[in-house]
């Protein structure tokens, strides 16, 4: 098992990417505790065997509270002694075209992708940083490389958490500590965000990706495992695409 024993955070752990994520570390030995703004897991019953009660840990917080975030955070120290890995992985979209996006739904976005990747790592970053090691991996996109139409507000949120990923990798290592800080920049993947999506851009996305398909959650939690574990040890302040060949 590559995550044996290993006391991960997923924010966003329950539902979507987060949710698989949460899943195949749990497969790999990991104690996952999960972050989220729903108020209660969003398993199925057919799910339950991959989320043991003692191997999944779930937290109701608004990530941009940080009050709450410290108290969890606080929290789970306190009872597991450290955290070994942090994924941020919540977030949301508003999307609409740049002259009638309402500022509030601009605000909204930066105010949980990029703000709440903030303070959770903030809370998180004290107790790698005493302990002297950990592993953060942050959710970026594409389009915060690349930018795209009508979505102004989630393209400077992600962009800006690239940024973020890059600035944390230099300073979390100033005193010779061992953390590492990566970014995963998905293209389109299979998610309930991609479902509201018109068939004719869904399409459009499929003919202009090499692999003639849209990611799978299941992807992006692969590349997550291979970034927690040991087997990217020297690997730290990127950013890894995974997009299917959708930009080349």
């Amino acid at each position: 098992m590559k995550l044996k024993d290993k006391i991960a955070i997923v924010t966003g752990g329950s539902t979507g990417i987060g949710k698989e994520i949460s899943r195949f570390f749990i497969k790999e030995g990991a104690k996952v505790i999960a972050i989220s703004v729903d108020e209660s897991p969003q398993i199925n019953e057919n799910e339950k065997t991959d989320f043991p009660e003692g191997s999944f840990v779930y937290y109701h917080a608004d990530i941009t509270d940080s009050l709450k975030i410290n108290e969890i955070i606080n929290e789970i120290v306190d009872k597991y002694q450290r955290i070994d890995i942090l994924v941020n992985n919540a977030g949301m979209a508003k999307d609409n075209f740049l002259v009638i996006m309402k500022e509030e739904d601009f605000d909204k976005v930066i105010e949980v992708n990029l703000k709440g990747t903030f303070v959770v790592t903030k809370a998180v970053a004290r107790a790698m940083r005493k302990q002297k090691y950990g592993n953060i991996i942050s959710m970026a996109s594409v389009v915060g490389i690349e930018g795209n139409i009508g979505q102004t507000n989630y393209s400077a949120a992600k962009a800006g958490i690239i940024g973020m990923t890059k600035s944390w990798a230099k300073e979390l290592t100033m005193k010779g500590e061992n953390i590492r800080v990566n970014a995963i920049a998905p293209g389109f993947v299979r998610t309930g965000m991609t479902k509201s999506l018109k068939e004719e851009i869904i399409n459009y996305v499929v003919d202009n990706t090499c692999l003639k398909r849209l990611g799978e959650p299941e992807d992006i939690a692969k590349l997550a495992v291979f970034l927690a574990s040991d087997d990217s040890s020297f690997i730290t302040g990127q950013v890894i695409r995974i997009d299917g060949g959708l930009r080349i």
